[in-house]
């Protein structure tokens, strides 16, 4: 009998987490009884009364947890006599609150998803990249987006916060005044509306507000990806940056913040991608307009090299599998 996987996702939206879990899930399925439990994720779902009976039945158990309120119920179960292995990825880059490391010390493996998170935590853990469904986000040139009129897509998808950087991009985005074939689309959900009320007034101070377009969070992500060429990942801070890596995965030119998340690790530099500092906007608009005018070249397919060969969700899988299988 195989032994039984069980993620847990507490959310009431879909995020990059859920997006990280959904990618890994059906390469467990050969060596485990794979399960997902909670709410807002796609997969083997099963119901709280199912949970309780495999906790509390003699088979052996590994149960995934990525949030503080899934360790606390997990843990629970465990102080009322379930037995099973239970790990927790930290999936923020920044310093965990007391609570946060209360809880990493009371699970039996900790993963982390870039090296400065796993130096910087201060509890034993395990470091597992992320990874790209490469069979999902697929290259597809002749993907267009209907309401968007211009020719070319520059792409920044994620969260709309100043953390991310958007103010940066927009203020670098200036350049596109001279170039109305091309269109700046910022894809996420908002944090504050008034933060979008700024990015929308940045544009119209560059008067490119006919070629600025703010999406609204979805999951039909890909095909975003798939209409735009350049992705631009301006972020002060990331977990980990999975947006980069799909981005790659879907042959857009990417051009990032060094030494942010995984970026370094992803792209090298004029090779499958650009890299920049973060905040800073005369670089960034500089490698736009280079990009943009051809005197830098389009680097989609060498990205996506990168990503099939180093970053696909198959190779995190298999790493997950030995913490999980390991003593």
């Amino acid at each position: 009998m195989k032994p039984v996987l069980i993620h847990t996702h507490f959310h009431h939206r879909k995020t990059g987490v859920t997006k990280s879990i959904e990618n890994v899930l059906p390469f467990f399925n050969k060596n485990f009884e794979t399960y997902v439990y909670g709410n807002t994720i796609d997969g083997n779902f099963i119901k709280s009364s199912q949970l309780k009976k495999i906790l509390f039945s003699d088979r052996k158990i590994i149960v995934h947890c990525h949030r503080n309120n899934e360790i606390i119920r997990t843990l629970f179960l465990r102080f009322l006599g379930a037995k099973f292995k239970l790990i927790a990825t930290r999936h923020s880059a920044t310093k965990p609150s007391k609570m946060t490391s209360f809880l990493l010390k009371k699970v039996d493996k900790v993963i982390t998803l870039i090296p400065s998170m796993s130096q910087n935590l201060g509890i034993k853990n395990d470091l597992v990249f992320h990874g790209v469904n490469v069979e999902e986000f697929l290259p597809n040139h002749i993907k267009t987006i209907p309401e968007i009129i211009q020719k070319n897509i520059i792409l920044c998808a994620g969260r709309v916060r100043k953390t991310k950087g958007q103010l940066v991009l927009l203020e670098a985005a200036s350049i596109l005044k001279k170039h109305q074939d091309w269109a700046l689309v910022i894809v996420g959900k908002v944090d504050k509306p008034e933060f979008l009320r700024e990015l929308k007034g940045i544009s119209q101070n560059h008067s490119i507000e006919n070629q600025v377009y703010f999406i609204d969070e979805t999951r039909e992500i890909i095909g975003y990806y798939q209409a735009a060429k350049i992705a631009v990942v301006p972020s002060f801070s990331e977990g980990f940056s999975l947006v980069t890596a799909e981005a790659m995965s879907c042959e857009c030119t990417v051009i990032a913040t060094k030494n942010v998340g995984v970026h370094n690790d992803l792209i090298s530099h004029e090779k499958n991608g650009y890299l920049f500092e973060a905040g800073n906007i005369l670089a960034l608009q500089n490698l736009l307009l280079e990009v943009i005018s051809n005197r830098l070249p389009l680097l989609g397919k060498e990205a996506r090299i990168e990503i099939l060969k180093n970053w696909s969700a198959e190779k995190e899988a298999i790493e997950l599998m030995k913490i999980y299988e390991s003593n």
